[in-house]
């Protein structure tokens, strides 16, 4: 249970893989078959955050 007082910790990190979970879900729900590889890549934005560093 959280203090009272307003002190609720907040872990960004485990939010985030939490809603990218969420979305693996939503995607595994809606397909016909097996997410493959790259569906599940395009569903976790894998390719842009790729982009991204190689641009650095």
């Amino acid at each position: 249970m959280a203090p009272v007082g307003g002190t609720a910790v907040q872990d960004h990190v485990a939010l985030a893989e939490i809603e990218l979970c969420g979305e693996l879900i939503i995607a595994a729900s809606a397909a016909e078959e097996r997410l493959s590889m790259e569906s599940i890549d395009e569903v976790l934005k894998v390719a842009e955050e790729r982009g991204d560093a190689s641009r650095d």
